[in-house]
């Protein structure tokens, strides 16, 4: 990984931390459990969501870092890291999440934070401390909008798709029947 990729991707995971944090800071329960409709996912929906994704596309990663080179990479990825940059964080078009990533509501409020904390801290980590080159193994993502990534790319996806729900979280905040903070 270039001293460049690696200081945007540190700036991003960071930045993506610190407004998700912000967003759920103080929710009531009524808050966290909020749909704004009966097809939208809450609060803590959202929350959950981002937590199993970052798990999800880290495995995707190590996935690929786990194969052989690609000696084709370069033809596979060409100007995905430019597209995954524009649409991952403008949720301008709604995309389905796999199964494996729909959220259940399986943990309390502070099992979410305590979960994002510990898969941030872990995916931080890893890209303070990788040496490798990055671009050169890749994986199959499961939309084929998206084909084969390589591990730069599911890294980067990781800040990026948690920008995007942080915009759904706000959404669903300035929603008219959000439930008032009540003291």
């Amino acid at each position: 990984m270039t001293s460049d990729q690696r200081a945007q991707l540190t700036t991003l995971l960071h930045a993506a931390q610190v407004e998700f944090l912000d967003l759920i800071s103080g929710l009531t329960e009524a808050q966290w459990r909020h749909r704004p409709a009966a097809s939208s996912w809450s609060v803590g929906e959202t929350a959950e969501h981002i937590v199993l994704a970052e798990a999800g596309l880290f495995a995707k990663m190590q996935q690929a870092l786990a194969a052989q080179p690609n000696p084709d990479w370069e033809a596979q990825t060409a100007r995905k890291t430019e597209f995954i940059e524009r649409v991952m964080p403008a949720p301008l078009q709604k995309a389905n999440a796999p199964e494996t990533l729909h959220p259940r509501m399986q943990w309390t409020r502070d099992e979410t934070v305590t979960r994002f904390q510990a898969g941030r801290t872990r995916t931080l980590q890893f890209v303070e401390q990788v040496d490798q080159p990055l671009e050169c193994y890749t994986s199959e993502h499961p939309f084929p909008v998206f084909n084969t990534l390589n591990a730069y790319q599911w890294l980067l996806y990781i800040p990026l798709h948690n920008q995007r729900h942080n915009q759904q979280i706000a959404a669903i905040k300035r929603s008219s029947d959000f439930p008032a903070n009540v003291s």
